[in-house]
């Protein structure tokens, strides 16, 4: 087992969670990162990571396969031999956006089945085993961080199951939150709100004017990976282990209630 913490980043390539691999690379923290991406298509996100010498793996795998999340598992067990942090990051839009009245079986079943169902059952192979390295009192304090959005609670009528998904993950942090308590593993979740990446890109325009002209956010900017990264570190960091099932917005304060 090497002393270095780990932790498995899904969805690590690009975007929020390579940010969030960068900011726990650079504490010291050994990264597995699963994608679905394939390995030489983000070798530069990738250098970025290793960049700060701690060792780092990547694993090509689908969440929504039972197959790939055990192989995921066992290969980082294998090599690093501990799992100290999952962050549940992995996550997709709709492929096209369509009225609630319309939206259609394959679009629910793809979007809850990486967003929701994916991040379900790989909380739970991971739960399992951090039950068990907290049982041979080996000295690793295990968490998990989801990744779910200001959509958790806010409409989008032309992507519901978007909403729906990530609803969903709300509930989920809760209900590990719940389970694991007893065995001192914290469950947090991170809102992220309007973030510049590749998911953002196609509705920029749209974004520029709520943010700059319309004032949709009390902070008046748009956010960043590394704003998400940051409020991860907190969580890993143990600044907060009397909390669990925690929710952090990190959103410009969209999350405020406010009369203008």
């Amino acid at each position: 087992m090497i002393d270095n913490k780990v932790a498995l980043i899904t969805g690590a390539a690009r975007g929020i969670g390579h940010g969030i691999a960068v900011q726990l690379a650079s504490e010291g923290y050994a990264i597995a990162v699963m994608d679905l991406i394939a390995e030489e298509q983000v070798k530069d996100n990738l250098d970025k990571i290793k960049s700060h010498g701690t060792p780092v793996m990547f694993l090509n795998g689908n969440i929504t396969v039972a197959a790939d999340r055990k192989m995921v598992v066992d290969s980082i067990i294998d090599k690093f031999g501990r799992i100290d942090v999952l962050v549940n990051n992995a996550g997709v839009a709709p492929k096209v956006r369509m009225d609630m009245l319309e939206t259609t079986e394959e679009s629910m079943d793809f979007v809850m089945g990486i967003n929701l169902k994916g991040t379900f059952f790989l909380s739970q192979l991971v739960a399992n085993l951090m039950v068990e390295e907290v049982k041979q009192d080996i000295g690793i304090k295990p968490i998990i961080v989801n990744i779910s959005s200001m959509s958790a609670y806010t409409t989008s009528v032309a992507r519901a199951e978007y909403c729906i998904s990530k609803a969903g993950i709300s509930m989920v942090t809760s209900l590990f939150a719940d389970r694991l308590a007893e065995y001192g593993i914290n469950v947090y979740e991170i809102r992220p709100g309007i973030i510049k990446t590749d998911m953002t890109a196609v509705v920029t325009e749209k974004y520029d004017r709520l943010i700059f002209e319309e004032g949709i956010l009390p902070i008046k900017e748009w956010g960043f990976p590394e704003n998400i990264a940051n409020a991860v570190s907190v969580f890993c960091s143990g600044k907060l282990s009397y909390s669990t099932g925690e929710v952090i917005n990190v959103d410009g304060g969209f999350h405020l209630r406010r009369l203008n």
